[in-house]
């Protein structure tokens, strides 16, 4: 996957990883950035800077040199409203961020690595309740198509039943063109599909088709004829979701915020019309009754292309072009489960089938589809206090992996062979 880039085995002036980390075979990491403060999102320019957000100030921008390894920093845009998306356009010269709100525009000169003026509102009215990082992606076939996902405003946000709440939902506006004062998020656009509770990671394969991967809800439990079950500790999982072509409309349904996916079969959770337990990647609801059951989910909702252990929250997610062999996403790690998971970075292999679309190689019934790549030495000791949380992925021209850390505020480049 990346060859010819050796690691250095660390970086000029920068500190040692705060938290220790293993690797998978063939696979290297150095600490490139240390001090950022909540880094979230970042983006390569085509000059080779990393551009981070950084949330509750901005945006900053980091000079790297041959190795990789940052050498200077500075801020790009201060704007404490920016706390999670980036994108630059195809050309490398359109730069977008987004708050709870709205997204933003700049012009951007690469050559220089300046903003040009005050940005421009693309677009609004987004609700800024629960989840509110909104993630931005732009096909790499389509430059006037802008894709943004909203997550739901609670846990259980059920008035996201209805596709016109415009949460829970992935959305595609054209940007050849915007109205004065952007485009308003409930109103405008099209849907690249609903019932995503919260589709932080968004990626495009080979085929320009798009993925998104979700974190679920919490604290769920089954409620059988009366009878309650707490199934939080390994249900519901979190999703790998097919969404497709962005430049039709997808109004498809994925489930939210009536069916959930199984990662941990239990006995709570058995199908009406046989009795057998579901399996892992099938989706149940809470309380089954007469009119809607986990079969009724069979038949209305979208499921899964594959799942990722409960609570792992995926953040972000990036396929290795131009091979697209594997989807690298991250896992910021669980805060209601006892052990603690997640606070990794992982790699979902991918297959080209025979009709030459894009797949998992696990099936949707896999608890194993992917890989740790960068993980904790013990994940089930894990808090924002002993472990790093990644976040943001992207790739430099180099082949370079580069990852943040939110809560300790680091920025590593990882580098695996083959």
């Amino acid at each position: 996957m990346i060859v010819g880039h050796a690691t250095p085995p660390s970086c000029p002036g920068i500190s040692p990883p705060r938290y220790p980390f293993e690797l998978a075979a063939g696979w290297t990491a150095v600490k490139v950035a240390d001090g950022l403060t909540s880094p979230r999102g970042l983006v390569v320019d085509n000059r080779g800077r990393l551009l981070i957000v950084e949330k509750g100030l901005g945006i900053s921008q980091h000079t790297v040199d041959v190795n990789g390894c940052v050498t200077s920093t500075r801020t790009l845009v201060s704007m404490t409203s920016l706390n999670h998306g980036i994108y630059l356009g195809v050309d490398g010269r359109t730069l977008y961020a987004s708050s709870a709100s709205d997204v933003l525009r700049w012009a951007y000169n690469p050559e220089d690595g300046n903003t040009d003026g005050s940005p421009d509102i693309m677009v609004s009215g987004m609700a800024s309740e629960d989840h509110v990082t909104r993630t931005l992606i732009i096909p790499p076939h389509r430059p006037d198509l802008l894709v943004v996902s909203h997550g739901s405003n609670s846990n259980l946000d059920y008035a996201t039943s209805d596709s016109a709440t415009a949460r829970a939902i992935v959305k595609v506006f054209n940007i050849s063109t915007v109205p004065n004062g952007g485009y308003n998020y409930a109103s405008d656009g099209w849907n690249a599909g609903y019932g995503l509770r919260n589709e932080v990671g968004l990626a495009f394969d080979g085929n320009n088709m798009l993925w998104g991967v979700e974190n679920s809800s919490d604290q769920l439990t089954r409620d059988v004829n009366g009878t309650l079950t707490d199934i939080h500790t390994d249900n519901p999982a979190e999703e790998l979701n097919y969404l497709g072509d962005v430049t039709v409309p997808n109004d498809a349904w994925y489930g939210y915020p009536t069916c959930f996916t199984i990662w941990g079969p239990d006995a709570s959770i058995v199908s009406t019309t046989d009795a057998h337990e579901l399996d892992v990647g099938e989706q149940f609801v809470m309380a089954p009754n007469e009119t809607f059951d986990d079969n009724t989910c069979a038949h209305v909702s979208m499921p899964p292309r594959l799942t990722f252990q409960a609570h792992t929250a995926p953040l972000d997610a990036k396929f290795d072009s131009p091979k697209y062999e594997n989807l690298f996403v991250t896992m910021h790690g669980s805060w209601d489960r006892d052990p603690p998971v997640g606070y990794k970075m992982v790699a979902v292999p991918f297959t080209r089938v025979q009709d030459g679309s894009y797949v998992p190689v696990a099936p949707a019934n896999s608890k194993n589809g992917y890989i740790d790549v960068f993980y904790p030495p013990n994940e089930g000791q894990c808090s924002a206090a002993t472990c790093a949380r990644p976040v943001g992925l992207v790739f430099d021209a180099a082949g370079r992996l580069y990852m943040t850390s939110d809560t300790s505020g680091e920025v590593f480049m990882l580098s695996g062979s083959g």
